[in-house]
């Protein structure tokens, strides 16, 4: 599997996260870049997930059957691809909300280009997810965005 798929924000890797893709305010999704795309990629998924909530891995995002190409600000909603239920149990974006008194905590973001669209059933979560894309990866990257409450 080649990890030379190249996605970026309107902030960079290991940045902090600006308040509004937060429940500190609009808890919108923020654009996603994606280069590098291999030219035979039929669709993408993207899982973010929060590995320092406090009760274990938070999973803020879970999506697939994206359309070849960027990932619009404040998409997540709008039936343009697959979503699903996250730790919120809502099945669209929840962005970063960590307790006010915890430390900073790292957002990952990981993309993965796949060689077709993804027939499964609305009701998935992240490790179903995972394994249902396993041999449909054709390239991966991840993000990390940290974001604190204070």
């Amino acid at each position: 599997m080649k990890n030379n798929l190249i996605i970026t924000s309107v902030f960079e890797d290991n940045a902090f996260i600006p308040a509004l893709y937060s429940c500190q305010w609009k808890n919108i999704n923020p654009e996603i870049r994606i280069w590098n795309i291999p030219d035979w990629t039929e669709s993408l998924a993207l899982i973010m997930d929060d590995p320092d909530a406090p009760m274990g891995t938070f999973v803020h995002w879970v999506v697939w059957n994206i359309p070849v190409g960027n990932i619009p600000e404040a998409s997540s909603g709008s039936w343009e691809y697959r979503e699903w239920i996250n730790s919120s149990w809502k099945s669209f974006y929840s962005g970063p909300c960590p307790p006010v008194w915890h430390w900073v905590h790292h957002y990952h973001f990981k993309v993965f280009a796949l060689d077709s669209i993804i027939v499964l059933n609305q009701k998935i979560d992240k490790e179903r997810l995972l394994k249902e894309i396993g041999r449909h990866i054709l390239s991966e990257w991840e993000l990390v965005w940290l974001f604190e409450r204070k």
